[in-house]
């Protein structure tokens, strides 16, 4: 199947240069709606649909490609070249953020800078790393998936979102989950949440952003000064905001980062 097919592509926007969108776990392509329309007046932007997600076609699913974040960068690099893409601006949120990292380290020719929104490398705690989460906890949260996605999608998008005083967030980032692939959706959490990239992230050397929030359950602010010393030559800022998804909560504040950094 084609992969602009596969994966729900789309271009939109005027400009030379191309800002190339990665979702973050659960969501698809409309959650960047936001942020759009300031940018599409000066970028050319490609946005997607992981496979499971949104609209996206799922038909060839293969189990054994994704289950490591490696296969979805393999898809990011694919729309690369189907739309002939280079000099290329990854902007990725959470887990997308990981997946385009991949995907440069892979080919960094292909692309100019990254733009990463809340990034982890990893979600566990560890004797001498500390993630946020312990593992009994996320494998318990896994099972709860297995056991009722649904009622899971319900529960964790407010964790996610934060900004309890705006519960319309949550409940549109609930309904994205909801749309998902169940199965596909409960393998992604897994390899989400269960995935150690803190070896890959000291191979790129693409020039780098890390954006981070001010309070964040998901990627808390160790992570990114984790980061931080880990990858040659990044920049970290973090924004005087809540949650984990700044994009929807905060999309003034995630524009200004957004727009300064294409700018520098």
């Amino acid at each position: 199947m084609n992969v602009l097919e596969r994966n729900n592509v789309h271009v939109i926007g005027q400009g030379q240069r191309t800002l190339l969108f990665v979702n973050g776990y659960g969501c698809d392509q409309s959650i960047w709606r936001f942020v759009l329309p300031a940018l599409s007046k000066q970028f050319r932007l490609v946005l997607f649909d992981h496979i499971g997600a949104g609209s996206s076609d799922a038909s060839d699913y293969e189990p054994a490609k994704y289950a490591s974040l490696h296969g979805y960068a393999q898809d990011v690099l694919a729309i690369c070249e189907e739309l002939q893409l280079t000099n290329v601006t990854i902007v990725g949120h959470s887990v997308g953020a990981m997946i385009g990292m991949l995907a440069a380290i892979k080919n960094p020719s292909l692309f100019q800078q990254l733009l990463l929104l809340c990034p982890s490398p990893y979600y566990l705690n560890e004797p001498d790393y500390y993630g946020g989460f312990e593992r009994a906890d996320v494998e318990a949260m896994l099972a709860y998936m297995e056991k009722d996605y649904m009622g899971w999608a319900e529960h964790f998008a407010p964790f996610l979102m934060g900004n309890p005083d705006r519960p319309s967030l949550a409940a549109d980032l609930a309904h994205s989950f909801c749309q998902n692939d169940p199965t596909i959706a409960k393998e992604f959490a897994r390899v989400t949440f269960l995935s150690d990239n803190r070896l890959d992230v000291s191979q790129l050397h693409t020039p780098c952003l890390l954006v981070q929030c001010a309070q964040d359950l998901i990627a808390p602010l160790e992570v990114g000064s984790f980061l931080q010393a880990a990858i040659p030559g990044s920049t970290l800022i973090t924004l005087p905001v809540n949650g984990h998804c700044p994009h929807v909560s905060a999309p003034f504040e995630t524009l200004e980062a957004i727009e300064a950094f294409m700018a520098a």
